[in-house]
C-alpha cells in the first residue's frame, strides 16, 4: 500500500448547527494539521457560518435528515484522498495533532484505510474515565475512498481495509448541562423511533422495560460508571431515561393508524 508520506493531504470535515461557543476552538485545533476544513451546516441561525469562513473554511449548507447523511455528504465535498472528521465540541489534542502531523512528515510504511482514536470526554466538571465514555474508540482518520457513515443517530464509519492505532486521543467536550443532555437525547430519539417502530414491531413492549434496565446496569455497573462519581450516575440514569423514551416513541408510532382522528365522542 502507498505510504502516508509528504505528497499526503487532509481533508478536515465537520459538520455544524449552531455552533458558535465551540466551533472556534474545534477549528483551531485541526489548522495545523488540515490543508483544507469543509463545513456543512445544516442552516444555523447563530454566528456558526461566520466563524467558519473566517476560519478559512469552505462551507456548504445541506438539510439535516440524519447523521451518517449529513457526514456522508460533508466527506463527498472532501478534495483530498484523506479525511480527518471531527464534530464542533471535538479537539485534536496537542499530542494527537504532533502525531498526526509527525506522519505527514515522516511516511507511514503499509498505510491502513483508517486510523482508530481514544476520546476522552469532559462531562459536569470532571474528565470521564468509565461509564462506557472511555476510551471510547473512533475511527476519525480515513481513506475517503474506503469509508462510508453508516446509521442515523449514533451513526459508525465502515471503512473497507484495515485500521491502525493512534495513541493521543481527541478530547471532547460533550453535553453542555444536564438539560443538553436530555434535549439531544429526546431529538435523538424521535428519529431511532421510526427504525425501532419498523423493526421491533411486535416486541417493542417486551424490549422497553429490559432494555431500559439493561442500560442503566451497562454504564453504571458493568462498565463502571459509579467509579465516575456524580458525573456517572447521571450518565446511566440519563442513558437509561434515552433508551425507554426511544421505544416509548416506537410504540406510540406503532399504534398510530393512518387517516384516523379522534373526535368530540370518538376517543
Amino acid at each position: 500500500m502507498q505510504p502516508l508520506g509528504k505528497q499526503i493531504k487532509i481533508s478536515a470535515v465537520i459538520i455544524t448547527f449552531n455552533e458558535e461557543d465551540r466551533l472556534p476552538d474545534a477549528l483551531a485545533s485541526i489548522r495545523a494539521v488540515a490543508d483544507e476544513i469543509v463545513i456543512v451546516d445544516s442552516y444555523s441561525i447563530d454566528r456558526t457560518l461566520d466563524i467558519a469562513r473566517n476560519g478559512m473554511a469552505r462551507v456548504y449548507q445541506n438539510p439535516f435528515q440524519d447523521f451518517g447523511s449529513q457526514k456522508n455528504f460533508a466527506i463527498s465535498k472532501a478534495s483530498h484522498e484523506w479525511v480527518l472528521n471531527l464534530d464542533a465540541d471535538e479537539r485534536l489534542s496537542p499530542e494527537l495533532a504532533a502525531e498526526i502531523m509527525a506522519m505527514k512528515t515522516n511516511g507511514w510504511p503499509e498505510a491502513p484505510a483508517g486510523f482508530a482514536i481514544k476520546r476522552k470526554t469532559y462531562y459536569l466538571g470532571r474528565w470521564i474515565s468509565h461509564s462506557g465514555w472511555y476510551p471510547d474508540k473512533k475511527i476519525r482518520l480515513f481513506k475517503k475512498t474506503e469509508a462510508e457513515w453508516l446509521g442515523r443517530v449514533h451513526e459508525k464509519l465502515a471503512v473497507k481495509g484495515s485500521i491502525a492505532p493512534l495513541q493521543g486521543p481527541i478530547i471532547h467536550y460533550t453535553y453542555r448541562h444536564i438539560k443538553d443532555h436530555i434535549d439531544r437525547l429526546n431529538r435523538y430519539s424521535s428519529i431511532q423511533a421510526k427504525d425501532l417502530a419498523k423493526k421491533y414491531k411486535h416486541t417493542l413492549h417486551l424490549r422497553l422495560p429490559i432494555l431500559s434496565m439493561v442500560t442503566f446496569l451497562r454504564h453504571y455497573v458493568l462498565k463502571l460508571g459509579f467509579l465516575d462519581g456524580f458525573p456517572g450516575l447521571v450518565i446511566a440514569v440519563i442513558s437509561s431515561w434515552g433508551t425507554a423514551l426511544k421505544y416509548l416513541k416506537a410504540i406510540e408510532l406503532s399504534r398510530q393508524k393512518p387517516g384516523k382522528y379522534p373526535g368530540p365522542g370518538n376517543t
